[in-house]
């Protein structure tokens, strides 16, 4: 159990869950150290004029509600929650944690996962493009990213089987390969919330992104890189990563993560106009200084840290919209793979084991890819607003099962 001071008043990230006493039922809560607040039961109990929204069996209706009553949600569930005029009619609404059962917190709409690490990027063009240069010449440009598939995202926690697939010939002229994935990998990523949509047609510029953004969340964008191998060329991962996209079943809202706030990498080329957020442009710092985790079996080895990300969210989202496309409540887009300048740092096997010719020695035995019944878990932490205080997202975890066999 993470330490439960992660999620103080401070942090309040919001989720949805049910009971066993009412497993059908699904209820919006709110994350308080190592409880769980009904949110509807404490809206009904103190007359709040927002009940209704928070009655919803998702964050769906309140994600759609805008800024506004996100800031006025937010300020009531801070008094209800640090106020002892407060406290009878709430502590009754405070859960164990550890006797609800997460869930999905919203309907994905769109899924898009970016490719924003330097190190990421310039890494696994050194492992796979060893005699070119190891980032394309848009890199710098542009955020690269493609579009996922937003039906298999799910909550942490859920099973992730192992894909089957196509894999590249053992030889010029060979049939490809078919069966389950050799390379199963992780990604450690952080995901961002859509909640106000836009009009078709209509860009979002970077300073746009605290009225679009409701909150973030850690994700584990699970990869078959023996599949995505042999199919990416030339339109990009499609198959090699479909299968699986795990969530934290806690959204952190953008504000509570205002003491993090940093600012990116310097840029050494010049970026459009609308992608510019240097000095003079009026866009608050984009970074945010998060502190990850990645364990498997329990053992950590990586910690990447997301303020080295040469991208931010904003221009993602500027990026994102930027031909027009509109932003649908519910969308979710992905940092991509959260990666350092340290080997102690990279946020997937591939990078880990340097494409597989450096096992990692773990206590099971020497590994490069995932095997069946690994665990994977991704938490992360970041300063908070008092001195030394820190806000905690959410966990992300995931086990590897077997492979369905195909039936003819």
């Amino acid at each position: 159990m993470p330490d439960p001071s992660l999620f103080g008043i401070d942090n309040l990230p919001y989720g949805v869950f049910s009971t066993a006493g009412d497993p059908g039922t699904r209820r919006i809560g709110v994350r308080y150290h190592d409880r769980v607040l009904d949110a509807a039961g404490a809206a009904r109990a103190l007359g709040s004029r927002h009940a209704q929204l928070l009655a919803a069996p998702g964050l769906d209706p309140l994600l759609a509600a805008g800024r506004p009553v996100w800031r006025a949600v937010r300020a009531e569930l801070r008094a209800w929650l640090g106020s002892p005029e407060h406290r009878e009619a709430v502590e009754p609404l405070l859960l164990p944690l550890a006797s609800v059962t997460p869930h999905l917190p919203f309907e994905v709409a769109d899924y898009v996962d970016f490719y924003a690490s330097e190190h990421h990027a310039a890494a696994v063009g050194r492992i796979f493009r060893p005699e070119t240069p190891p980032l394309p010449p848009n890199w710098k440009h542009l955020p690269i990213g493609y579009h996922g598939r937003a039906g298999t995202v799910v909550v942490s926690g859920t099973p992730v089987v192992r894909p089957n697939g196509q894999r590249r010939p053992s030889a010029p002229g060979e049939a490809p390969r078919f069966g389950p994935s050799l390379r199963l990998d992780i990604e450690a990523e952080v995901g961002f919330v859509v909640g106000t949509p836009s009009p078709l047609g209509t860009p979002v510029p970077q300073g746009a992104f605290r009225d679009h953004v409701f909150g973030l969340c850690l994700l584990n964008d699970w990869s078959a890189r023996d599949i995505q191998a042999w199919e990416y060329v030339p339109l990009g991962p499609f198959l090699g990563k479909s299968f699986a996209t795990s969530v934290s079943p806690w959204i952190t809202p953008i504000d509570a993560l205002d003491a993090a706030r940093t600012a990116p990498p310097p840029r050494d080329e010049p970026l459009l106009p609308y992608l510019d957020d240097g000095p003079g442009t009026g866009v608050e710092p984009g970074g945010f200084d998060l502190r990850i985790e990645v364990r498997l079996g329990g053992r950590v080895i990586s910690e990447p840290p997301f303020s080295a990300m040469y991208w931010t969210a904003a221009q993602q989202l500027a990026h994102l919209t930027v031909n027009g496309a509109r932003l649908r409540t519910g969308d979710l887009y992905a940092s991509g793979t959260v990666s350092g300048p340290g080997a102690h740092e990279r946020g997937s096997l591939l990078e880990l084991t340097w494409g597989g010719r450096d096992p990692l020695p773990l206590p099971g035995g020497p590994r490069t890819f995932l095997e069946d019944g690994d665990e994977v878990e991704i938490t992360a932490w970041a300063p908070g607003p008092a001195p030394g205080s820190r806000i905690g997202l959410g966990a992300v975890t995931g086990r590897i099962e077997p492979a369905v066999p195909l039936t003819h």
